[in-house]
């Protein structure tokens, strides 16, 4: 597996996003299974993992943590704070629902239990999982550099954050890498982020860059999801959408032929954007794990790379990626 680089953090060039083995997408597999999927993993040359302890809430930082504590010292595991999840509590001091909290104590007291669970000494990246806005930018970079100073924390990072927030954050603690969504049915990293973290040299981490799995080629309009997959939310994964966003499928098969599958075309070309991205796809199936590693190896032609852009170019995806709610959580 080759390597790269999010500012100074060397990773595997594709890692591994764990959330779905646990959240969001149905009933989880049993835990035995999804240890022995990790460390394959490992086996496999992947050396960047990504959790968080939303996801569950808590088990699947457990999971992780059970899982990679052979390989201590070998792996980067990133993990997130920014919301809390006491039910009672929410960022406006009302109650009845979690809500984003990014306070400089429930930080500190966020990290104390992602070590426990995660069985690490260290926490090698830690994300604000999305943008407080009660909480300027300049305190939570000061909590996380207090942090990397005590050597709970290594690297700090930022998920779905805007330019202007990346620089403020950055001028008080550089940022090693910023986790957006990312792919090529959501490319809107390239207006501005792009550039940004080319100038800053900070990484790149896309999240759902199979598109919550539609890149893959293996969902369409007539697929249905379990009634606890979060997808049936999702305005994307209406059978309607999914119908009319059938045809990025078909570009993705075109290029691939008989070579390459949509999932290898789409990863493949990710990477080829910048030397500094890193996907992290998920999976819970040790073939798809296979297949997705593969295209670290996949050399796309510029030809390639101008005929996706074309062809993207003249097309709209039609659905928002999230409901109202979630989407308002993100630029900021």
């Amino acid at each position: 597996m080759q390597k790269r680089k999010l500012g100074k953090l060397e990773v595997s060039a594709i890692g591994f996003g764990c959330m779905g083995m646990s959240f969001s997408y149905g009933p989880s597999p049993d835990k035995p299974t999804m240890i022995a999927l990790l460390r394959s993993a490992v086996d496999h040359g992947v050396t960047f993992f990504d959790t968080a302890e939303v996801y569950g809430p808590y088990v699947n930082e457990e999971l992780v943590g059970e899982a990679l504590a052979p390989f201590r010292g070998q792996v980067v595991i990133a993990t997130k704070f920014g919301f809390n999840l006491d039910p009672d509590y929410d960022s406006k001091g009302m109650k009845g629902s979690p809500g984003l909290d990014s306070r400089p104590e429930h930080i500190r007291k966020v990290a104390e239990a992602s070590l426990k669970r995660l069985r690490v000494e260290a926490l090698d990246l830690f994300y604000q999982h999305r943008v407080d806005p009660n909480v300027p930018i300049e305190e939570v970079a000061g909590a996380v550099r207090e942090l990397i100073q005590a050597g709970k924390v290594r690297h700090f990072g930022l998920s779905e954050a805007a330019p202007g927030t990346i620089r403020r954050a950055h001028a008080v603690q550089p940022v090693t890498a910023v986790q957006s969504e990312y792919s090529l049915w959501t490319r809107g990293p390239e207006a501005e982020l792009l550039a940004t973290l080319e100038e800053l040299g900070i990484g790149l981490v896309p999240y759902s860059p199979l598109g919550r799995g539609f890149l893959t080629g293996k969902i369409d309009e007539t697929t249905t999801f379990d009634q606890a997959d979060f997808r049936n939310a999702l305005p994307r994964f209406t059978p309607e959408a999914r119908k009319a966003n059938q045809a990025l499928i078909d570009l993705l098969g075109r290029i691939g032929g008989k070579q390459a599958t949509p999932a290898q075309i789409a990863l493949a070309w990710l990477l080829a954007q910048k030397p500094w991205i890193v996907p992290i796809p998920g999976t819970r199936k040790l073939e798809r794990l296979e297949e997705n590693l593969g295209a670290a190896a996949l050399q796309l032609s510029q030809d390639d790379l101008d005929a996706i852009d074309r062809a993207a170019a003249g097309f709209t995806v039609q659905g928002d990626r999230y409901p109202e709610n979630l989407e308002r959580l993100t630029g900021r």
